[in-house]
């Protein structure tokens, strides 16, 4: 609390923007781990020999590789949001 008292509001909108890489980063991170593992499950031999196995790994691989597509759109709104609170910030200061 002391740290948002002393940074003052524009501090606040770049400290949001910080926090919002970090969660970038984690999210890349978790998704490589994601992909690793369901590549891995996939060419493990109990699951290549039940075809309902195959078709569950491959079922999530093609519902987890659509992921990566929206997340450039997540982060540009997210990004939009900031900016129209820091044009809003600068306009109630005047």
């Amino acid at each position: 609390m002391q740290k948002t008292l002393r940074m003052g509001k524009r501090g606040q909108v770049f400290d949001q923007l910080a926090n919002l890489g970090i969660g970038i980063a984690s999210l890349v991170i978790i998704f490589a781990v994601v992909f690793l593992i369901a590549a891995n499950v996939g060419d493990n031999a109990a699951v290549a020999a039940d075809p309902n196995a195959t078709a569950a790994v491959n079922t999530l691989t093609v519902a987890a590789s659509t992921i990566p597509g929206w997340v450039p759109l997540v982060v540009i709104a997210v990004i939009g949001s900031i900016l129209i609170s820091l044009v809003a910030l600068f306009r109630s200061t005047r």
